[in-house]
Formats: structure tokens, C-alpha cells, sequence
């Protein structure tokens, strides 16, 4: 078995496939270290491959929030001693070498052009990869985007997510904040502003 692995996502919220694609990077290896992609707004940058993935809206929780649905999802299923939880700014890779450690082997699933940008990338710079799998991207299954909207709509999606992430949610200001960011998104001149601050 590989002694450590670095797998990857924005986990904008955390919900059961991601932990199913967690778990598979797990069982890979003996430490799996996750790095939590968009970090903060100075470490986010848009990718004409994926644009939409570095939009406001399409960040709502900070990498705080990200890192604690991340942490108690696996301290309730027992294996929290087998991860480490870090910031990842995958649109830099200058940075990488801060964060996590490039001797690992890094694990990724693809579904679309910016899953094919990101093996790129890691094999531009010599890191060690493995495609755990290759699919269509209508077989991708869960959206971190739907299930926000369904929290936005006031529709059920408790079901979808881990009951860390639940929490998470429903402490003061979670969905809350969901609402304003949604509310901004339909007010061009101002959402675009606040676009502009990321790039």
C-alpha cells in the first residue's frame, strides 16, 4: 500500500459522494492527506476550463467551515487519525510544495475538461498520479451546487451529506448565508464587483 496520498476538492458543501471519493483515495494508502481547494479569496483564481468554480456564489464556506465537515465526517466514522486536512490552491502550482507533500502519490477522478487540466498539471510537475476513475460527467452524481440550492429553496437535503455537514449548516449563519450570496448573484453589477476581488 502507498504510504501517503493527497487527494483534493472544494468540498462547497461536503455530501456522501464526496466521502465515498475520500474513502476510495483511503483505502490507497496509509495517510491521506486532503487539500481543501479555493482556500480564501487571495488563493482562488478562475480557470476557463471550470469558470464557474471560482465564483462567490460557488463559495460560500470558509476553509474553516470546509476543514471541521471534513474532520467530523471522519472522526464520526473512526479514522480520523489516518488524515491530515490542509489548504490546497490548485490553480497554483508554485505553491503546492507549502501545503502538501510531493513525494505522495495524487489522487483524482475525472469527469470533464478541468479533471483532464488538473492530471496536466500534476504530471507537468513529476508528481505521482492516479486516475482513480474516468467517467462521463452525467454519472458524476451528487452537486455540492444542487444540494445548496435545495438548502436555499428550503427543500430536503439533510439526506445527501454526512451529519457533520448538517450541523455545520444549521449552526447560526450557515444557510444564511447561502441566502445572501444567491440573493447577489441575481445583481450583476454587484456580484461582478465582488467577482473581481478573487481574480
Amino acid at each position: 500500500m502507498i504510504k501517503t496520498g493527497v487527494i483534493h476538492g472544494r468540498f462547497q458543501l461536503l455530501h456522501n459522494d464526496h466521502m465515498k471519493y475520500l474513502l476510495a483515495g483511503k483505502e490507497r494508502c496509509q495517510h491521506l492527506v486532503i487539500g481543501i481547494t479555493n482556500p480564501d479569496p487571495s488563493l482562488t483564481q478562475q480557470d476557463p476550463a471550470d469558470p464557474e468554480r471560482s465564483s462567490p456564489d460557488a463559495n460560500p464556506f470558509t476553509f474553516y467551515e470546509r476543514y471541521s465537515m471534513i474532520r467530523e465526517s471522519f472522526c464520526e466514522i473512526g479514522r480520523l487519525d489516518e488524515i491530515s486536512i490542509v489548504p490546497f490552491p490548485i490553480n497554483f502550482p508554485e505553491l503546492y510544495s507549502n501545503y502538501v507533500p510531493m513525494d505522495a502519490t495524487f489522487f483524482l477522478t475525472i469527469y470533464d475538461a478541468w479533471g483532464e487540466k488538473k492530471l496536466n498539471i500534476f504530471q507537468s510537475l513529476g508528481l505521482k498520479t492516479e486516475v482513480m476513475w474516468r467517467r462521463p460527467l452525467e454519472e458524476k452524481g451528487l452537486s455540492a451546487g444542487n444540494i445548496r440550492k435545495l438548502i436555499i429553496a428550503g427543500k430536503p437535503w439533510e439526506h445527501l451529506v454526512p451529519a457533520a455537514v448538517t450541523r455545520t449548516i444549521k449552526a447560526p449563519g450557515g444557510a444564511a448565508r447561502l441566502c445572501h450570496l444567491d440573493s447577489l448573484s441575481s445583481q450583476p453589477t454587484t456580484y461582478k464587483r465582488k467577482q473581481e476581488k478573487i481574480k
